[in-house]
């Protein structure tokens, strides 16, 4: 439940237990035992668990999840895994996807049943296609900088002087070391049936970004979990590395990982697509009612799916999306909605959109699509599915996919309870699309104006993962879960629990980080060049004005850095909730006010003494190094 993949390793060997002798002599051979292989026992205690196991009950288990292949990756076999307590509690992000994944077959099949004319399904899936963002700098520049390695993101340091002020960086020609690193992440990952089909540049310096094909959700997510670790492996040949953290360098663009999702059947069909057919575009209509219910009335929980500690960095932050979880479905089938709840038919929204002459004789024409891509929304129709804009560049898929197939499956099931109770398909999506129109958004979620319409519709905007996880373990939530076969209410608990004891520990490290770097590596530069100016001290006005404007800036160091490590000293102790309030309220700004003085100093200290790598150290330097 730390939104990271983990592994054992075990060796194909048993004893030969056909072989004469005493057991324990008996010669090994290459083999191993199916009970094993499928599953096998460890101890629950020591990974996240939000209290469902402790150290004299700490049974738990790994269990081979069959529909996700397995692969051989530098002489080992990977075998993905589901991860549950001796009781049978979710211990990772795995389980609650792989539930969420049967309620959306389960009641997919019924909506289809209802709806009639697809008695060939056999089975509904949720697909998924990845859009992962990272930065990557140099091995010196990162062994350099304490707070990378502590944290996965820089607590100081001023913006380079150029960063992304040009709009240039996006698709521009990737620096050689950097193209060989990702050509051979390329090779490595189609080896193992990953095959990433887009790397690019992104927004920021040193941001880049990798995309493969789509796949059934379950086996995306796992691979996007080795893709990070191969990233990291391959990057090292290079003396790069690869930072997946969200925000790891203040004042330019953030990274996350958009996840393109989409629900279809066995037979091809695509709920998400409108097609070209009365058939195709009433399948679309009852899609979007359903999800349209499921965005407005299971708001909290998609919210939360996207809740860390580093994510808060960039969530409406006019980078990514606002913390506010709208739907925006287009301003044309925005206008179907509208005709549909005066009594119009589901069907008549098509896909395709106009052909567009580009104004010149060598270039085709463009198909253009029914809607313009809006990035602003955490939610956006992209033409044959929707787009989960909020989630963050570390995080694994499953989770934010297990809350969306959740809470969609919830709308499935509302849907199929009016139909059941004897409404026609298209009252039913008449009546899901008025009660929760609401949540449909197709302006500017960047815009000042936003929230405060949201407020006025009723919308949550839960600015920050605290608060978010605050709302997590509600009776409503808990109640949708164990409805939808995904979470007892003690697992709902206890990934509260775990929401907040995440959050706790990344702001306690962070902030300690903190303290440290000032401590030991700004503070004597500080003293250092200080010296330098104090024969300025009586000097005239304007040589005087270099030493006094050095010692207001160093002061406010030494005094922020105090009043960090008293923050740090008075953390309360009890519940994880309370802890978290703390580190939101309380620990944050004064790391920001820290911060801030010690940017302002780096300002005025002599470049050479400034104990750690700069931002143009780390977004620039390694641009240049020879490629291997």
């Amino acid at each position: 439940m730390g939104s990271t993949a983990g592994m054992k390793h075990d060796a194909f060997i048993d004893p030969d237990w056909s072989a004469d002798g005493i057991p324990g002599l008996k010669p090994f051979i290459a083999t191993m035992p199916k009970g094993r292989l499928f599953t096998g026992e460890t101890d629950g205690s020591s990974f996240p668990n939000g209290g469902l196991r402790v150290t004299h009950k700490a049974a738990a288990f790994t269990s081979w999840d069959r529909g996700s292949p397995p692969f051989i990756y530098s002489g080992t076999c990977f075998i993905p895994c589901a991860f549950v307590t001796h009781t049978g509690f979710a211990l990772d992000d795995k389980t609650p996807l792989l539930r969420a994944e049967d309620a959306v077959n389960r009641e997919g099949l019924r909506l289809l049943k209802n709806i009639g004319g697809y008695e060939d399904v056999k089975r509904v899936v949720s697909y998924l296609g990845w859009e992962q963002e990272f930065f990557i700098t140099s091995k010196e520049a990162y062994l350099a900088r304490p707070d990378l390695r502590a944290c996965g993101r820089t607590l100081m340091g001023c913006a380079p002087t150029k960063g992304q002020q040009m709009d240039l960086n996006y698709f521009s020609a990737m620096p050689l070391p950097i193209k060989a690193c990702m050509d051979e992440v390329q090779a490595e990952l189609l080896k193992l049936g990953c095959p990433l089909n887009v790397y690019h540049n992104e927004v920021a310096p040193a941001q880049h970004e990798i995309c493969p094909f789509f796949t059934i959700t379950n086996v995306s997510s796992d691979l996007n979990q080795i893709a990070m670790q191969i990233c990291c492996e391959i990057a090292a040949k290079y003396d790069l590395v690869f930072l997946f953290h969200e925000k790891p360098f203040a004042g330019i663009n953030g990274s996350g990982k958009h996840n393109n999702w989409s629900i279809g059947t066995d037979t091809g069909l695509n709920f998400f697509s409108p097609g070209k057919t009365e058939k195709t575009s009433e399948l679309f209509a009852v899609g979007l009612a359903c999800l349209t219910y499921a965005v407005n009335q299971h708001n909290t929980v998609i919210r939360n799916s996207v809740a860390h500690a580093g994510n808060d960095h960039r969530l409406g932050a006019q980078e990514a999306p606002p913390a506010i979880i709208s739907l925006f479905p287009g301003t044309t089938f925005e206008a179907k909605i509208d005709d549909i709840i005066s009594g119009g038919p589901l069907a008549g929204y098509f896909s395709g959109g106009t052909m567009l002459d580009a104004g010149c004789t060598n270039l085709n024409e463009i198909e253009t699509g029914m809607e313009d891509r809006n990035r602003t929304a955490p939610f956006p129709f992209c033409g044959n599915r929707f787009e989960f804009r909020a989630v963050g560049s570390s995080q694994n898929c499953g989770f934010p996919m297990a809350m969306v197939n959740t809470v969609f499956a919830d709308g499935m099931r509302q849907l199929n309870e009016l139909i059941e109770g004897g409404k026609s398909v298209r009252d039913a999506c008449a009546q899901m699309f008025e009660e929760n129109k609401r949540v449909i958004f197709c302006g500017n979620g960047y815009s000042a104006e936003w929230p405060v319409e949201a407020e006025k519709r009723g919308l949550p905007n839960l600015r920050d993962a605290v608060s978010a996880a605050s709302a997590f373990a509600t009776p409503e939530n808990k109640a949708l879960f164990e409805r939808m076969k995904v979470f007892s209410a003690a697992e709902v608990d206890c990934r509260a629990e775990c929401f907040f004891e995440n959050y706790c520990s990344t702001i306690e490290i962070e902030a300690s980080t903190m303290v440290d770097m000032i401590h030991t590596g700004v503070e004597p530069a500080l003293a250092t060049d200080l010296s330098a100016y104090a024969i300025y001290e009586s000097r005239p006005e304007r040589l005087r004005l270099s030493f006094t404007k050095r010692v207001a800036a160093y002061e406010a160091v030494s005094e922020s850095v105090d009043a960090l490590e008293q923050g740090l000293s008075n953390l309360p102790e009890g519940a994880p909730h309370t802890v978290a309030e703390y580190c939101r309220d309380v620990l944050l700004p004064k790391m920001l006010a820290a911060r801030e003085a010690c940017d302002a100093s780096e300002r005025l200290v002599r470049k050479d003494l400034w104990p750690f790598p700069t931002y143009t150290d780390c977004c620039y330097k390694h641009h240049f190094n020879s490629a291997k």
